[in-house]
């Protein structure tokens, strides 16, 4: 199958394009680097001629409300134009776990508005919406500095590993659209200010871990398990100590 990745020189998307390789599948990545432009639209024909499906898993470079939600909508409105007249039969689509369960966040709401522009754009579709990375954590932990201490929420967090992300992004790629939502979650529920103590025995960080119901993640405050997947989802067989031990 040729299948065309969106984003495929990304964190997930590169993972994606080496699985299907040795899969004997021929994926063709599309990013600004290899001369395809989403949002101008330079590249997008010509990569996606003859594709039997297309993936999108390209994040946004910017982050303010109104442009972030300004790339996806426009990114995607263009590749599945580009979709409907190439022939393709399958747009795969990555998303995030809760994102319609928090209207605070403005790239959340962007997620949202991207999966809007996925079930209305007339091309058979799969969206995965997968819950936060492993590969995040740090990153996460940080955004809670506060002098010698961080204050993170203590809202249930189920990270899953970018290898599970990127085999089950290759697995529903070669397979038939489901015209719905698929969710993919880490094998552990644990407190967002738990996360960042179980970090910090491996790292010998020795800031204090402060759990705060009130703080705020990204923008938004959790309530209870938006950020968890429902039932039917499929669980990563990678856990935290597996994937930690790759780091």
């Amino acid at each position: 199958m040729k299948i065309v990745i969106i984003g495929g020189s990304g964190r997930v998307g590169g993972k994606v394009v080496r699985l299907l390789v040795g899969q004997g599948h021929d994926p063709v990545p599309a990013s600004p680097s290899t001369g395809v432009d989403t949002i101008t639209g330079e590249g997008l024909a010509e990569a996606v001629a003859g594709a039997d499906a297309v993936v999108d898993v390209a994040n946004a470079p910017v982050w303010e409300d109104d442009a972030v939600r300004d790339f996806f909508v426009t990114s995607t409105r263009n590749v599945l134009a580009a979709e409907k007249e190439a022939g393709v039969g399958h747009h795969v689509a990555v998303s995030i776990v809760g994102c319609d369960r928090l209207p605070d966040s403005g790239y959340l709401r962007a997620k949202v508005a991207q999966e809007a522009e996925v079930a209305a754009g007339g091309v058979p579709y799969t969206i995965l919406r997968a819950t936060q990375f492993f590969e995040f954590l740090a990153q996460i932990v940080e955004s809670g500095a506060d002098g010698d201490a961080v204050r993170l929420p203590t809202g249930l967090m189920q990270l899953v590993a970018v290898d599970d992300v990127a085999a089950t992004v290759a697995e529903l790629a070669t397979a038939g659209p489901v015209n719905g939502v698929v969710e993919l979650g880490g094998p552990e529920r644990l407190g967002i200010d738990a996360w960042g103590r179980r970090l910090f025995a491996q790292t010998g960080d020795r800031r204090d871990v402060i759990g705060d119901p009130e703080s705020a993640y990204f923008g938004t405050r959790l309530k209870g398990g938006e950020l968890t997947t429902g039932d039917g989802a499929r669980i990563g067989k990678i856990d935290f100590d597996a994937w930690w031990a790759t780091q």
